[in-house]
């Protein structure tokens, strides 16, 4: 399975995630996501449309824009590893929307390897089609975002045994520059 495209300028607004139009994702979770990524940004030093670089087995740049961040918020995401977790999700979530004509239709299971089942948007009974891991770095070099994709392809192909049926798709985000990376299995 490749989802190989070349897209360019379509805008990234995290806002979307809070408009409860993704099937497995309420409108509170993913405006909670929304945030967490908001955060991520703002601690990088980004402003609003700051391009995102996605690269991979997608390829393409977007501009980004977030909900604003406020003294609130940043105490609410004052733990930077839940912060860059769902931060990471928040991008993941929409690149797999955008990107791959797929949406999240469910969260998946504690210790099943990785964390969403996506289905085609088009198919109303919300079929699994494949498997979405995710994971995020605050800030990393190349060699870091790689050596997380090769993890993460890893971890997900511990679990092939049971859902090897299932392709898999692995995002990793980067918030210093940032960076998505995208590899299939």
């Amino acid at each position: 399975m490749c989802f190989v495209r070349l897209r360019y300028l379509l805008v990234f607004d995290l806002n979307e995630l809070g408009d409860g139009s993704i099937p497995g994702i309420t409108s509170e979770w993913g405006a909670m996501l929304a945030q967490g990524a908001a955060v991520c940004l703002e601690s990088q030093d980004h402003a609003q449309g700051v391009k995102l670089t996605v690269r991979g087995d997608v390829m393409s740049s977007h501009p980004v824009t977030w909900p604003p961040v406020t003294d609130q918020a940043l105490r609410t995401w004052a733990e930077p590893r839940v912060a860059t977790e769902r931060g990471a999700e928040a991008i993941a979530v929409l690149l797999a929307q955008r990107e791959t004509d797929h949406t999240v239709i469910e969260v998946s299971w504690q210790g099943t390897g990785f964390d969403f089942w996506l289905g085609e948007e088009s198919d109303i009974t919300l079929q699994r089609k494949t498997r979405l891991e995710v994971s995020g770095i605050r800030h990393g070099n190349d060699g870091e975002v790689r050596a997380r994709v090769g993890q993460k392809l890893r971890q997900i192909r511990q679990y092939d045994s049971q859902y090897g049926s299932y392709p898999a798709l692995a995002i990793v985000v980067e918030f210093g520059r940032p960076l998505a990376e995208v590899r299939t299995t």
